[in-house]
């Protein structure tokens, strides 16, 4: 399946986005999300958050010196930035392991830093800047499960290749 792209204008499109995805997400779906800094990874949590029915109290916040946030909602939400990480300390890959098949959506910011630890089946999304307010989004679905997903994101028509996010 080839990748699934969009072009989000603004913040509030990239989480909007994620939104609906997040109304299709079940516990044991992992979201890996890659791009450089400032490319919209957080924003697209807060989407999902909001789809997934997240409190608007519990505000979605990136956790770069915490490692990992929990979120409660129709499915938990569990963020996890591994940013400040290099390279995974043996004493975090228990824990990592247990995020990994947990009974959670688990969205994890820099997730190339996983590498094999990755499961056979997550939904992939690579961000990237395109200018001050555009960011480009391309889902890749790693598993049956994650090409589902892929299913619900496509746009009713396929017209163009490059889609604009709702």
């Amino acid at each position: 399946m080839r990748p699934l792209e969009y072009v989000t204008n603004s913040p509030r499109e990239t989480r909007s986005l994620a939104a609906r995805l997040a109304a299709r997400l079940a516990p044991g779906d992992l979201i890996a999300l890659n791009g450089e800094l400032g490319s919209g990874k957080t924003e697209f949590v807060h989407g999902l958050a909001q789809g997934l029915g997240v409190p608007a109290s519990a505000a979605v916040a990136s956790p770069s010196f915490t490692l990992v946030h929990e979120y409660p909602g129709r499915v938990p939400l569990v963020h996890l930035d591994l940013y400040r990480l290099e390279d995974l300390p043996a004493e975090l890959l228990p824990d990592l392991e247990e995020y990994l098949s947990g009974e959670r959506v688990l969205a994890v910011e820099w997730a190339q830093r996983l590498a094999g630890l990755l499961p056979r089946d997550y939904l992939e999304v690579r961000l990237a800047i395109l200018n001050e307010s555009q960011r480009q989004l391309n889902f890749l679905g790693h598993g049956r499960r994650a090409r589902e997903l892929l299913e619900h994101l496509k746009p009713k028509t396929e017209s163009n290749k490059r889609k604009t996010a709702p």
